[in-house]
C-alpha cells in the first residue's frame, strides 16, 4: 500500500477534521434537514447560521471548491478577526472536536442539519460532547493564521465534502456597484 493510499484511508477513517487524539472525535449526528437521505428531501439551509465573530466581519478570502478530494482549493471563508476575539457557534449543535490540526487550534461542531462547522485558529473553551447554542462562545482566536494577519477560518463540512459557508450566514442588504467604464 502506498503512503498516499494509507493517508487517504486514515483521513476517511478519522473524518474530514479528525484528530489523532483518542476520544477527541465523536460520531456526527444522524442526518437531518439539509442532508439527502432515503427518507426525505433536502431542506434549504440558506441564512440558517449566525456570524461566528461580532461585529459582522469582512470576508478576507472566499470559498474555492477543490476539483478533487485532495486538490487545491480554499475550503471555507477567512473572516477578519483579532487575536483574543471570542469565537461564537454559528448554530446549535454538539462539539465534536477540540484540539490541534496541522499546528493550529481547531474546534468543530456537528449540527442537526447534518453539517459540521469548523473554526481555526481557536483556543477552545468547550469540551467534546458539550451542547452549544447559536452564539455560545467556543473559544478565542489564538495562534498563527494562514492568512498573514489575524483572521478566523470558518469551514462547513457535509457528508460528501466541504460546502461554501457563505450562503448559510445571515446576509445584510444587497449593495449594487456601478458598472465599469465602457459598459
Amino acid at each position: 500500500m502506498s503512503i498516499r493510499s494509507a493517508l487517504r484511508r486514515a483521513v476517511v477513517a478519522l473524518g474530514v477534521m479528525g484528530s489523532l487524539v483518542p476520544g477527541a472525535v465523536a460520531p456526527p449526528p444522524a442526518p437531518g434537514p439539509g442532508v439527502l437521505s432515503a427518507q426525505r428531501e433536502p431542506v434549504p439551509l440558506r441564512r440558517s447560521w449566525s456570524w461566528p465573530v461580532e461585529p459582522r466581519p469582512a470576508v478576507t478570502a472566499r470559498f474555492v471548491a477543490p476539483r478533487s478530494t485532495y486538490g487545491r482549493g480554499h475550503r471555507g471563508l477567512d473572516l477578519a478577526a483579532r487575536q483574543g476575539q471570542p469565537v461564537l457557534a454559528v448554530d446549535a449543535g454538539v462539539v465534536t472536536h477540540v484540539g490541534v490540526v496541522a499546528g493550529r487550534g481547531t474546534v468543530s461542531v456537528s449540527h442537526a442539519s447534518g453539517l459540521r462547522s469548523t473554526y481555526e485558529p481557536v483556543r477552545g473553551a468547550v469540551a467534546v460532547g458539550s451542547a452549544v447554542g447559536p452564539g455560545d462562545v467556543l473559544g478565542v482566536v489564538a495562534g498563527r493564521t494562514h492568512c498573514g494577519g489575524a483572521c478566523l477560518h470558518l469551514g462547513a463540512v457535509s457528508v460528501p465534502g466541504y460546502v461554501d459557508p457563505r450562503p448559510l450566514l445571515g446576509g445584510g442588504p444587497v449593495v449594487l456597484l456601478p458598472l465599469g467604464r465602457g459598459r
